[in-house]
């Protein structure tokens, strides 16, 4: 799982993938509403944006948490999956900054927070934990679906 052997690498990783599917997304906007060719590329690239997004949040959560960022940090890597592709640049700029270490520090250290002590147990015990997180992000996904796009939500 060398994925999860780093911060760094595991952010980094959900940091594209973020940027990738929102191209899928913006592509398939624009077969919709500017060629009129229908809208199943909105589906599939809405979709899979949507659960990477979830997935992003997750992972930017428990990289702050495990890294021990400032409150402003956080809400700047959450805020970065709100505007296309800035998950990218932030990621770059998190790791200049040191905020994105080459290991998980609470898999080693004692917590010393409720946060730090379920983050702490997630990373002893990886595989329940992705395994906790996915079923997470999946039963959330399903119901954002279920209240159909996000356009729609408030009208």
């Amino acid at each position: 799982m060398r994925l999860l052997s780093a911060p760094s690498r595991l952010y980094r990783v959900l940091a594209f993938a973020e940027a990738v599917t929102w191209t899928l997304l913006l592509a398939g906007m624009v077969v919709k509403y500017v060629l009129h060719a229908g809208e199943m590329l909105v589906r599939i690239g809405g979709g899979l944006h949507g659960f990477v997004f979830l997935s992003y949040l997750v992972v930017t959560v428990l990289v702050a948490v495990d890294q021990r960022w400032k409150l402003t940090d956080l809400l700047l890597g959450i805020g970065s999956a709100l505007i296309p592709y800035l998950t990218v640049p932030f990621e770059r700029s998190a790791e200049r900054r040191g905020l994105l270490g080459d290991r998980w520090r609470l898999r080693e250290e004692p917590a010393r927070t409720a946060p730090e002590k379920v983050v702490g147990l997630a990373l002893r015990r990886p595989l329940p934990a992705a395994l906790i997180a996915i079923v997470g992000v999946a039963v959330v996904f399903s119901i954002l679906l279920s209240l159909g796009p996000p356009t729609e939500w408030f009208s």
